[in-house]
């Protein structure tokens, strides 16, 4: 059944568990927003081994203080409440993620309103997908929030980084199918996943030299408008990486904008700009951005 939940300004925003499926057939799980205002819609694309609740409030925020229409969360295949007996966990791709998944969750939250304008939000991978989905004129405006190459060298974590996902996390994820939670990897990842995101980031070119798809040609179809935001104290997002990954969007108008932990309010890192303790010192601007404001 569907929960509401309300702002100081009493606007309320219904949030209910959907289920839909990619074209493949593989079940997905998304967690829809609604409201009565007459913005975009926005579908929320996760960084990886991230599940959707994490963007919640952020969904929450955009409904029922922006006037948006709704917001779309989802699990990507093999993760969160997008797992399926059907399919084998060492057969999921990452790129099936913004290959398939990402257009499938579009598509549904399209049906909320059609003709309507859509909009997107994409955390690190969540920013990945818009190049690799083959969807990107369905949308107006694209905000990416730490949105960057994975090829280790960029990376902050250095050597131990590599050293825990090649020799430690791959191996155990060959052996099970997984890789379970705990290993300081996120929420848990398909071997299949996993396989994939360990290969890419050891090569320069992350997985625009990869065989199965051509990825410059799908970046360079991209012409929506990008909005880049990153923090100057995430270990990860270098100014290397996320270079590395916008310099292939070579057709879309990008700006890019560093966010600064102090101004904030506390640590932002890789992850915590859609934590809701920055709604009033981080989301506002971007979100209008997003609205055209």
């Amino acid at each position: 059944m569907p929960s509401a939940t309300k702002n100081s300004a009493n606007k309320p925003a219904h949030v209910e568990t959907i289920r839909f499926e990619a074209a493949d057939g593989h079940p997905l799980e998304g967690t829809l927003t609604t409201g009565d205002g007459n913005g975009p819609l926005a579908l929320i694309s996760s960084a990886t081994a991230v599940k959707r609740g994490f963007y919640q409030k952020f969904a929450e925020c955009l409904v029922a203080d922006y006037g948006f229409r709704a917001a779309l969360t989802y699990d990507y295949r093999g993760t969160g409440g997008s797992i399926s007996d059907r399919f084998n966990p060492r057969q999921i791709s990452m790129a099936d993620w913004g290959m398939r998944d990402f257009p499938a969750a579009l598509t549904r939250l399209e049906h909320e309103a059609p003709n309507h304008r859509v909009v997107g939000v994409g955390q690190s991978y969540g920013g990945q997908a818009l190049g690799l989905g083959g969807v990107s004129d369905r949308f107006e405006r694209y905000l990416m929030v730490a949105t960057i190459s994975g090829y280790w060298r960029h990376l902050g974590g250095g050597l131990t980084l590599y050293a825990l996902m090649n020799l430690v996390a791959n191996p155990l994820a060959t052996l099970v199918g997984r890789v379970p939670a705990g290993m300081g990897l996120g929420s848990g990842l398909p071997s299949g996943v996993f396989a994939d995101w360990t290969k890419w980031c050891r090569k320069p070119d992350y997985f625009f030299t990869e065989p199965r798809f051509d990825a410059k040609a799908l970046f360079a179809e991209v012409r929506t408008p990008i909005l880049a935001v990153g923090s100057t104290d995430d270990p990860w997002g270098t100014p290397a990486a996320r270079d590395a990954i916008m310099r292939h969007f070579v057709n879309a108008q990008v700006e890019t904008r560093w966010l600064d932990p102090q101004t904030a309010g506390g640590p932002i890192g890789h992850l915590d700009f859609f934590r809701s303790r920055f709604r009033d010192t981080l989301w506002q601007d971007p979100i209008d951005w997003l609205k055209g404001a």
